[in-house]
């Protein structure tokens, strides 16, 4: 656990330099105006990036909610709509990349859902050692994920989307983690706009990598 832990540790310690992480209001407001000029490249592209990726923060959180509630029919119309809505997001690629490419996407996102489901369920289990395991793998596919975006967009960089992958599934463990030792209310609602800020932020990265390659298909 301390190793991966490590690794969260410098993940989010290099991207205060690349601009994928809010976590505090000066550093906000920095993204907001980034995220302001990127958005007049390919404003078109940026919201639609921005809300599929929100989908999966909003629908893997559903998840979490419904298992610390005990609710099992919410628990599974959740995980339901989080692979939706992981098809939604590798049908978007699909469409400028070709469907083997989201073909492939959707494997390696299903493998990020399957350590965040694992992550969210030993952590309501209290089970440590499964939340460790889960914790590895969603660091292990953080990097799958990031070479295979950076083989397909130059624009892309594999170290960069690495740290903030696994500093997403580090946004994943803290609220799940608040979630299980019933953190006041407001410490949680700072961690979900937290979480919120810096998956826009990966959209924005993404966005803009496609609106480089592909500036003919964007707007």
């Amino acid at each position: 656990m301390k190793m991966k832990l490590q690794a969260l540790s410098i993940a989010c310690a290099a991207l205060m330099g690349l601009g994928f992480t809010v976590s505090t209001p000066a550093l906000a407001q920095g993204h907001a105006h980034a995220a302001t000029a990127a958005a007049q490249t390919a404003p078109n592209l940026h919201k639609a990036m921005r809300a599929l990726w929100h989908g999966h923060v909003v629908t893997t959180r559903d998840y979490a909610i419904a298992v610390f509630a005990g609710d099992q029919a919410a628990t599974a119309k959740a995980a339901d709509a989080v692979v939706a809505n992981a098809k939604e997001i590798t049908g978007a690629v699909a469409s400028f990349y070709g469907q083997p490419a989201g073909d492939a996407l959707l494997k390696l996102l299903a493998g990020h859902w399957g350590a965040v489901k694992a992550l969210t369920d030993s952590a309501h289990a209290g089970n440590a050692a499964a939340e460790e395991k889960a914790l590895n793998d969603a660091v292990a596919n953080a990097g799958q994920i990031a070479k295979f975006l950076a083989g397909a967009n130059p624009n892309w960089k594999e170290a960069d989307l690495n740290a903030g992958l696994i500093a997403h599934g580090g946004h994943h463990k803290k609220q799940v983690d608040m979630m299980a030792a019933k953190a006041p209310k407001a410490d949680q609602d700072a961690e979900w706009q937290a979480m919120q800020d810096h998956m826009n932020a990966i959209a924005d990265v993404l966005a803009d990598g496609i609106a480089k390659q592909f500036p003919a298909k964007t707007n």
